[in-house]
């Protein structure tokens, strides 16, 4: 009598602690990035009357079972579902992020790396990318616009630091003009040049309007076209009376000869250097002509920075007006000169045995001896070929029908028990 009534009470705790995990479940079905555990029972220990006998040819006796009595149940395993994916909840905010894959952010309190798959991150006063309760979120940084991402150990990401608010700008060392002359532009006729705008950094980020005028040689010809460069108003942000100057210079001379065809003759250099007055401000600048020509269309002459790959254009200085995250998890700044840099990128991480992480609340989970190690390193989401969605979180993956279900099976057992 006593033993069924000690086994009977080994049912009711076990029941009990399945009955709290049960419960836990539903009580986080809104739980960010929350995963799932079950109960499972194993039988407890057994007494054992009388051990199992193996036939007995000499007594002419068969073999008798063994005779035990069961001493009642206990909690054999409580197990966490981290291989169903939750739902996807869209919110539109750019720092909530869900990763597509079995990887983990990483996490850190000051302390320790932890784990978690809840990705509603925010920023906070410094412009670090924090959990909701303060964990800094960790990955590969870059020291300012433009550096290499240092991917030797996981840093705490900065979104909004002051190094990645500016970019440094460029001096502008080389400029492209291309497009057409018409010999006979009414222009000429009143012995005014064809003027054109070269825009110009120096490398303090100003920008520079250079004037550069053709003006034609007056014995030109259908056969032979000569035009005389120069310059003209230099303007510094529109300022028409900035006090600049500038000069241009050539290995040969400043003349541009067009042929019958139309096109610069043969040999003629259609390189010239371009230097403002001031050369503390501003590298001499490439001004390639060869791109020009002399159609009978109208006049009209562009300028690109930079040669044919754009190479050497200069650039001010660029202010972030907006900041995301991509698929690869890069943080790619956007700045109003238009450049876009990768300031920073989450890492991730995956386990061999992540069911054996350890939940340490706020949605965090630590390594255990049997989850496997974090190297402290870790690795971009797609190179185990993952994603990482921003604006959309990761949901519970708590199934209420099977916990309604389980539990009305608990309750049962719990009260057969009592």
């Amino acid at each position: 009598m006593m033993r069924s009534l000690y086994s009977g009470v080994s049912g009711l705790k076990t029941h009990q602690t399945r009955m709290d995990v049960i419960g836990n479940n539903i009580a986080n079905v809104n739980t960010v990035g929350f995963k799932a555990s079950s109960v499972t029972f194993s039988e407890l220990f057994y007494q054992t009357t009388q051990v199992a006998t193996g036939p007995n040819v000499e007594n002419n006796t068969g073999g008798q079972n063994a005779k035990q009595i069961g001493l009642g149940t206990t909690v054999g395993a409580i197990s966490v579902d981290m291989l169903s994916e939750g739902g996807s909840q869209s919110t539109g905010k750019p720092f909530d992020l869900k990763i597509n894959g079995d990887s983990f952010f990483i996490v850190n309190n000051g302390v320790s790396n932890y784990f978690t798959k809840a990705g509603n991150f925010t920023t906070d006063g410094s412009g670090n990318l924090v959990t909701q309760s303060g964990a800094y979120v960790m990955g590969y940084v870059a020291d300012y616009p433009g550096a290499a991402l240092q991917t030797d150990q996981v840093r705490a990401l900065s979104v909004y630091s002051s190094k990645y608010m500016y970019t440094t700008p460029e001096a502008t060392s080389y400029s492209t003009l291309s497009g057409n002359i018409k010999q006979e532009d009414s222009t000429f006729d009143s012995g005014d040049p064809v003027t054109t705008t070269v825009s110009v950094y120096d490398n303090l980020g100003r920008q520079y309007e250079v004037q550069i005028q053709f003006t034609q040689d007056p014995d030109s010809t259908g056969n032979k076209s000569l035009y005389r460069l120069s310059t003209g108003k230099v303007m510094l942000n529109g300022d028409e009376d900035s006090g600049y100057t500038a000069t241009l210079t050539s290995a040969s001379d400043l003349d541009l000869e067009f042929d019958a065809t139309g096109k610069l003759v043969t040999g003629e250099d259609p390189i010239i250097t371009l230097t403002l007055d001031d050369p503390s401000l501003a590298t001499p600048i490439t001004l390639d002509f060869s791109g020009m020509t002399q159609y009978d269309s109208s006049t009209d002459i562009t300028s690109t920075g930079g040669d044919a790959d754009g190479v050497g254009a200069g650039n001010g200085v660029g202010t972030m007006q907006s900041v995301g995250i991509d698929g690869t998890g890069s943080i790619v700044a956007s700045y109003s000169n238009g450049d876009k840099y990768t300031i920073g990128q989450i890492a991730t991480t995956t386990f061999v045995n992540p069911s054996g992480l350890e939940k340490m609340g706020d949605n965090m989970y630590a390594e255990t001896m049997n989850s496997g190690n974090f190297d402290g390193i870790g690795q971009a989401v797609d190179v185990d070929g993952g994603s990482i969605s921003s604006g959309v979180l990761e949901m519970s993956n708590v199934d209420l029908s099977t916990e309604f279900t389980d539990m009305i099976v608990t309750q049962r057992g719990f009260q057969a028990n009592s």
